[in-house]
């Protein structure tokens, strides 16, 4: 089993694994029962939910996948401050309701607080998510899959990292940052769009990128990820 989530294979930009994802840590609606039933009985209590304003303190290895923290009906948008700017992501619990309420969990547990971008390739993605920086790291659990419609993936997406193996998400994500990135087979649960820094502050990260592995030529750091309901 690879334990280094890296992108499905593409010829163009020479990746030999088929898979990209959350290290070795081994749906079309977002209600209680939907992630309850993909995400298993082992998942932890809603006392386990973390407030809408965050927690204030950070956490990064929790011992069970979370339990359904998202209110039906409400709109969920990430503020991310990273080095480079600021971006806006809508997320999409309809189409993605366990990888979205992933995220939502996480980040406002403060686990994406102070983490780098640790691959960057150019012409295809941004893969964030790892606090290790070494793109194996995750939160102690496992998410399942949720592969969204052929042909969904566009630049600026977001879309959860994965390894070859299924159900084998955790925290990191990638963002495609070009036309290789977007034709990435829909094997990754597409929970999110960016909405605003996509020309600016993505474009900034972007150009951080480097061919093969894609170790960033400069530092690329996600400072902080704010929820904003409305």
């Amino acid at each position: 089993m690879s334990t280094r989530p890296l992108i499905a294979a593409l010829a163009v930009v020479g990746l030999v694994s088929a898979g990209c994802g959350s290290g070795d840590n081994s749906s079309e609606a977002a209600s209680a029962a939907t992630v309850a039933s993909t995400i298993g009985d082992a998942a932890a209590s809603p006392a386990d939910c973390p407030p809408a304003d965050g927690t204030g303190t950070q956490t990064r290895q929790f011992d069970a996948p979370p339990p359904d923290c998202l209110t039906p009906g409400v709109t969920y948008e990430a503020i991310v401050t990273t080095n480079k700017g600021e971006l806006t992501i809508l997320l999409d619990p309809d189409s993605a309701p366990v990888a979205t309420n992933n995220f939502v969990f996480l980040a406002r547990n403060g686990y994406y607080d102070d983490t780098p971008c640790h691959r960057i390739i150019p012409g295809f993605v941004a893969q964030c998510g790892d606090p290790t920086g070494t793109g194996t790291g995750g939160p102690g659990y496992t998410i399942v899959d949720e592969p969204p419609a052929p042909g969904r993936y566009q630049i600026g997406s977001i879309a959860m990292a994965k390894t070859v193996q299924p159900d084998s998400g955790g925290s990191q994500f990638f963002i495609p940052t070009g036309s290789d990135g977007a034709a990435l087979p829909p094997e990754y649960a597409l929970f999110g769009q960016v909405t605003a820094g996509l020309e600016s502050t993505v474009a900034a990260m972007a150009a951080a990128g480097t061919p093969g592995d894609g170790v960033p030529s400069e530092p690329i750091q996600i400072q902080s990820v704010r929820i904003v309901e409305t």
